[in-house]
């Protein structure tokens, strides 16, 4: 089965989304599963895991609703805030719905990340780890290092870094991410999606094989049971097409590769994390 680990769908009268703005005239409009199905049939995508898109329980629940809809949604990773005394009630709910596959953690949009390795937010992770939730980790590089402190605390997380940490890639930037990634990759439950890795290039210039390096160190400190192919459409349309952005990833893999470790990046690793039936 080939999976989309990470794709998102909005409707901008929902009110949800205050990052996307008109001077983003490439995602200022609704994307639904309409729109994404005949990317879906080309590269013979069987279903996607869509992703939380906006700090709300609000869009979790659209998202459900969607999912009740449409059967090429086969995933809903929601929206928790640890922070929030009802978290526990919210996600009690969300579990109650058969597409709900885990929630999301936005760090990246926190001022101040560290507020993280808080008691309380280290606690309440705990709580999940426990039950073996899967949790989206959306972090940018220069966040790492408070993540792995996050890991460290909370060892038997079931997550996945997101878009493999969010490096600058327009700007070359490598080695510390490489550490920090190789840290990060030393917790066995911890996975890696090769998404998002156009919008962090420069996004009218980028060149193919300014990914390699990146998917080559993901790879190799990830293992190839640890990484799972995602899109981040439409967010790619920044920089990116559905095709291109699947043309980079599989440009860029090992030639040697079997298709039994293809199927894995490309659908077996997210059925095991998200623990799809």
């Amino acid at each position: 089965m080939r999976i989309d680990a990470h794709q998102h769908y909005w409707t901008m009268t929902r009110s949800d989304y205050g990052w996307i703005t008109p001077d983003l005239p490439a995602l200022y409009r609704d994307f639904m599963p309409e729109d994404l199905d005949i990317h879906l049939r080309k590269h013979r995508i069987d279903g996607t895991i869509v992703v939380q898109a906006a700090p709300t329980v609000e869009e979790t629940d659209y998202l459900f609703a969607l999912a009740d809809r449409f059967n090429s949604i086969i995933g809903v990773v929601g929206w928790l805030d640890l922070f929030d005394p009802l978290h526990k009630e919210h996600f009690n709910r969300y579990r109650q719905h058969p597409k709900f596959v885990g929630f999301r953690l936005m760090i990246q949009d926190m001022p101040d990340a560290s507020r993280v390795l808080e008691q309380s937010f280290v606690e309440a992770l705990q709580q999940y780890a426990t039950l073996d939730v899967p949790v989206d980790l959306l972090v940018t590089s220069s966040q790492l290092d408070v993540l792995n402190e996050l890991l460290d605390a909370v060892p038997s997380l079931r997550g996945v870094i997101d878009h493999i940490g969010k490096p600058k890639i327009a700007a070359g930037e490598f080695e510390l991410w490489a550490a920090q990634m190789e840290r990060a990759s030393k917790h066995q439950n911890v996975y890696c999606k090769l998404s998002g890795m156009v919008t962090e290039a420069d996004h009218h210039f980028w060149k193919a094989e300014q990914f390699k390096p990146y998917i080559e160190h993901a790879l190799h400190v990830f293992g190839v049971d640890r990484v799972m192919f995602g899109t981040d459409w439409p967010v790619c349309l920044l920089a990116a097409s559905y095709d291109e952005v699947v043309e980079v990833l599989e440009g860029n893999l090992p030639q040697a590769w079997s298709e039994e470790e293809r199927a894995k990046l490309f659908g077996d690793n997210a059925r095991t994390f998200y623990k799809l039936k």
